[in-house]
């Protein structure tokens, strides 16, 4: 995608996604993750590259998906825009934090410890680690143990280990 996508021209696409959604007699529940929770859950940066999302059981995703493409298509964006890559990193008790709501659509974020364990599983750039340190900051945790006891239940199994070292060096990189 050649631009970024700002909390306005999110909110302008959940906005317009919204709009179908009810002309269709549907209503859309799905959690963002990633770069588009910071933006609209924590205002911990100006924008974000594309929209990761998870639906909830009560949305048809291929309904979804196609309003989806048609809103990009709208606005002149890459059929990527909105996408569901990263509900792989979700693992564990779902509990969720409304961050968007309009007819036909409400969009909620995953818990700050469910965010940080995402994070810290993708561990792949200053972005990331950007992120997880506002996270971990959100937590006001004060020792590595007690961030650890509050994000292991989200952890994905087989990234553990991973998760343990990018929560120590993150830890450690404090001042």
């Amino acid at each position: 995608m050649p631009r970024l996508l700002s909390r306005d021209d999110i909110e302008t696409s959940f906005r317009r996604l919204g709009e179908l959604a009810q002309a269709d007699g549907e209503n859309l529940q799905f959690v963002v993750l990633g770069g588009t929770a910071m933006v609209l859950g924590f205002d911990a940066r100006p924008s974000t590259k594309d929209v990761d999302f998870a639906p909830l059981m009560a949305t048809n995703i291929t309904i979804l998906r196609r309003l989806a493409e048609q809103v990009g298509g709208e606005l002149g964006w890459d059929e990527s825009w909105m996408n569901d890559a990263a509900k792989g990193y979700l693992h564990g008790p779902l509990s969720l934090i409304p961050v968007y709501n309009a007819f036909g659509i409400e969009v909620f974020r995953p818990v700050t410890e469910q965010l940080l364990a995402m994070k810290l599983a993708a561990w792949r750039d200053d972005v990331d680690i950007a992120d997880a340190e506002l996270l971990m900051g959100q937590l006001a945790a004060t020792t590595m143990d007690e961030v650890w006891a509050r994000i292991h239940e989200f952890v994905i199994p087989d990234s553990e280990l991973k998760v343990k070292y990018a929560l120590e060096d993150l830890w450690n990189s404090r001042s």
